[in-house]
């Protein structure tokens, strides 16, 4: 939550109404909280959000006075400085009036000290939440993410407060504890260190592609940022020379990037090069939020699908097992983020055809050809089904409803290929194999109307049946008869589909393009208009 300086000023005036002073002492002080608390006029809005809780803490149980005479509110101030370390901004948080609480802290006065002893918990309690279960709702921010809402359990959080002598340390405790977000915090720490060193980041002009062996005058500037993100490891000569180690270099700087690794230097590697550190670390900053709405536990076992990164992941004990390329929905029709399990495989799956696709693609062309589908597909009328021939499709269209229903039977034209796996959502989304595999050619792969389309099915589907007792010949026997077979797994698997645009990898800090402006539209939740 951000606080403006009007909600400052009323916490002032609220907070700081003359009443009787009290000697400081801890049982004073507990008193002057508690006459604060129990009396019936409004406090301050971020003690007025979390009152119940703090009065169940310093007035029903004596809770123990945690800030004032501590010399804990110096820890807490600094670490509202350097929020930024922790994907946060310290613009957000009112460092300049807690210190001046602390500063101003009269030994006379326990009213003062009361006052700074709820204001203290009241913001600390804020940022833990802020940690924990992020600073936006995701669904406020876009109607694709389904996550969720976490909450935090405040008088536990005042409770527990005694327990851990450093505030930072127990603040600690309300990170996410996944290796993902541990990563990205990591990672958030080189790139603030360059900012904050001033490392000269040079831009590079567009200009004819460069192979190696090639001389140009922006090589030396080209070489000068691998260097500075740690991709060229030898010493910067400043040559204009595309040399091997240079290749390499750029090798791995497009791999990092999801760009084609080959070594040459062309248009959309210049414009990754481009990016400056400070955009680095806010895109940094955006997918540590989104692994704060995240499931506290993610599954010793898992799989991810980042839809940005057009990956599928399977994940056991913090480690990969297994990856593969994978086609997510286009722009217009973008994948859903959320999390489920994946329950059952189905081999040689029927495809029932998607409301939209029906009316928008298959219609037109039934009103040309009745017949057009007939022989891969059935179609059903009132969960009957019915004869192609029989129905008026010229009838059908515009503002009428449309009672059919299309259904692709198995084979090998089928949209879902020899495989599908299934995670019951209400989205319909779902794992598939497909017969249009020119599509995983190419490094952005946003074409499907929104199910994942998986580059290497057949083998994933051989792992995962193994475990329902199914070796290679017998699910390659039911792929050769055709039938449709359904298999459910002996435990279903925690699947998340995520949009990461930062991540670490084997490869190192990994960065993705903003395919679905989801990136744009969480960074104006957080920081407001870029440029603003």
């Amino acid at each position: 939550m951000r606080y403006s300086l009007r909600l400052l000023v009323m916490f002032a005036t609220l907070v700081f109404a003359p009443i009787v002073a009290f000697a400081q002492d801890a049982g004073q002080v507990q008193a002057a909280i508690s006459q604060l608390l129990s009396s019936g006029e409004r406090l301050a809005l971020p003690i007025e959000r979390i009152r119940p809780a703090l009065t169940a803490h310093y007035v029903t149980n004596r809770g123990a006075i945690y800030w004032v005479g501590t010399g804990r509110m110096d820890k807490f101030i600094q670490r509202l400085t350097q929020a930024k370390y922790d994907g946060l901004n310290s613009a957000d948080y009112p460092v300049a009036f807690l210190t001046s609480l602390r500063d101003e802290l009269n030994p006379s006065d326990s009213l003062a000290a009361a006052q700074a002893e709820l204001a203290f918990s009241s913001f600390f309690v804020a940022y833990a939440a802020d940690l924990k279960i992020g600073r936006v709702v995701p669904q406020k921010v876009d109607p694709n993410l389904f996550r969720t809402q976490k909450t935090i359990d405040v008088q536990r959080v005042l409770t527990d407060l005694k327990k851990q002598n450093d505030p930072n340390v127990f603040l600690a405790s309300f990170e996410p504890k996944n290796v993902h977000y541990q990563k990205l915090k990591k990672m958030l720490k080189v790139y603030t260190d360059v900012i904050d060193q001033g490392l000269s980041w040079p831009a590079v002009a567009q200009g004819p592609n460069l192979t190696p062996g090639k001389s140009d005058p922006r090589i030396a500037s080209v070489r000068r940022i691998l260097s500075i993100t740690g991709d060229f490891e030898w010493n910067d000569n400043g040559s204009p020379m595309f040399d091997q180690n240079l290749a390499v270099a750029l090798r791995k700087f497009q791999l990092r990037h999801g760009l084609e690794a080959k070594g040459v230097l062309g248009k959309q590697t210049i414009v990754a090069l481009n990016i400056p550190p400070v955009e680095r670390q806010r895109q940094i900053m955006l997918n540590m939020e989104r692994w704060r709405w995240m499931p506290d536990n993610l599954g010793e076992e898992h799989f991810l699908v980042n839809i940005a990164a057009f990956e599928l992941q399977h994940w056991q004990s913090n480690t990969i097992i297994d990856r593969m390329n994978v086609v997510v929905g286009a722009v217009a029709t973008q994948t859903p983020e959320f999390s489920n399990a994946m329950q059952y495989i189905e081999l040689n799956p029927y495809w029932t055809v998607p409301y939209n696709i029906a009316t928008k693609e298959m219609l037109p062309k039934l009103q040309a050809d009745p017949l057009a589908y007939a022989e891969d597909f059935d179609v059903f009328a009132g969960g009957k089904l019915a004869d192609w021939a029989s129905i008026n499709w010229n009838a059908y269209g515009g503002t009428r409803s449309f009672p059919f229903t299309f259904r692709q039977r198995p084979g090998p034209k089928n949209a879902l290929g020899k495989v599908k796996f299934m995670l019951p959502n209400k989205f319909n989304i779902y794992l598939h194999d497909t017969p249009a595999k020119d599509k995983f050619a190419n490094t952005t792969r946003a074409f499907s109307h929104g199910c994942i389309r998986l580059s290497n099915p057949t083998e994933l589907a051989y792992t995962l049946l193994q475990r329902a007792g199914m070796d290679q010949a017998a699910v390659d026997a039911i792929w050769a008869s055709g039938e449709n077979t359904r298999v459910n797994l002996p435990k279903p698997i925690p699947i998340h589909i995520i949009y990461a645009t930062a991540f670490s990898s084997e490869n190192g800090i990994e960065f993705r393009t903003d395919v679905y402006g989801r990136d744009r539209k969480l960074y104006e939740a957080l920081f407001g208009r870029a440029g603003s």
